[in-house]
């Protein structure tokens, strides 16, 4: 692994996996990253992203520093050729040069802006850095995908499911703000390339782009989509046909005992933070069948093996 920017730059999946819950179990890693030093750029906010992140380095012995890119630096120029006489001070060529000086290995958060789909598909901020950066470079969320989460999210499945082949349903839900299709994005990616069966549901208007869908089965009857479900995903996201925009509001979509009761008493995923009793009840994230916590946690883990695959190349 040179660089972790799309779930397909891991190699064996089920590899990454196993090494990752032996790494949770046995921190047998510890003294990978000594002398080496690990820079955290955020031009959005984060809390489990940052936070886990900058424990797994400290678990290799890496050493690390964080900036908050948007506020602590200067704005940078991303366009090649720009004429920079507005308020972007450096651009992105010597930032990213200076950047591999620092640090061994570069992580950059970044989200769309949910107004351009064609421009935020170019995932402008995260492969200017993959281009200029002289170390390996790790996407901490972009404007298309969140791949730590995602791997996160299979080391979860891996770990807590009873049969060979469960159903996983990810699940659109409300909310009061336009998101952002990263996190359901990679989530997709990273299941199709598991021993599940995965279904989405969303309603008319929230298909997620068709080549990220492929031939996963999209339902927009979320009652049938999750009969017989084993893990359940709730999530939202903005409309990519209509993109960035928000078509509903519909809290019949919101996640509780009552749609619970429908699935083979499947534990809920959700990548948090979550807005309580829109996207998901209380009564379903204070119950028993609630794995989110857990899934968190497991964050620490996603990132400290995608460190060690880096470090090691």
């Amino acid at each position: 692994m040179k660089n972790y920017i799309n779930i397909s730059d891991i190699e064996d999946l089920q590899e990454i996996i196993t090494e990752a819950l032996q790494l949770k179990k046995e921190n047998s890693a510890a003294g990978t990253g000594k002398g080496k030093t690990l820079g955290l750029l955020f031009f959005n906010p984060s809390l489990r992203t940052r936070l886990s992140t900058e424990k797994a380095a400290k678990l290799l012995g890496m050493e690390v520093m964080i900036m908050n890119a948007d506020k602590d630096g200067w704005a940078l120029e991303f366009e090649d050729g720009a004429v920079m006489d507005s308020n972007k001070a450096e651009h992105i060529k010597e930032a990213a040069a200076v950047l591999s000086q620092y640090c061994d290995i570069i992580g950059v958060r970044a989200f769309p802006g949910l107004q351009d789909r064609e421009k935020d598909e170019q995932d402008v901020v995260i492969n200017s850095f993959l281009k200029y950066a002289e170390v390996p470079v790790i996407n901490l969320e972009s404007a298309t995908g969140h791949p730590l989460q995602a791997l996160t999210d299979a080391i979860t499945v891996t770990e807590l499911k009873k049969i060979k082949r469960p159903k996983v349903v990810l699940t659109w839900a409300p909310h009061p703000r336009a998101l952002p299709q990263s996190v359901p994005n990679s989530f997709v990616e990273v299941m199709q390339k598991m021993e599940v069966d995965l279904v989405i549901t969303n309603p008319e208007g929230y298909d997620l782009a068709p080549e990220i869908t492929g031939k996963t089965p999209v339902i927009h009857k979320q009652e049938e989509a999750l009969k017989n479900a084993d893990f359940v995903y709730v999530k939202n996201w903005s409309s990519y046909e209509k993109y960035g925009q928000i078509l509903s509001k519909d809290n019949s979509w919101t996640f509780n005992n009552e749609k619970l009761e429908r699935t083979n008493n499947a534990k809920v995923m959700h990548c948090l933070p979550v807005r309580r009793n829109v996207v998901i009840a209380d009564e379903v994230l204070d119950g028993p069948n609630s794995i989110v916590i857990q899934q968190a946690g497991n964050r620490t883990f996603a990132a400290q093996v995608v460190l060690k695959k880096l470090l090691e190349k």
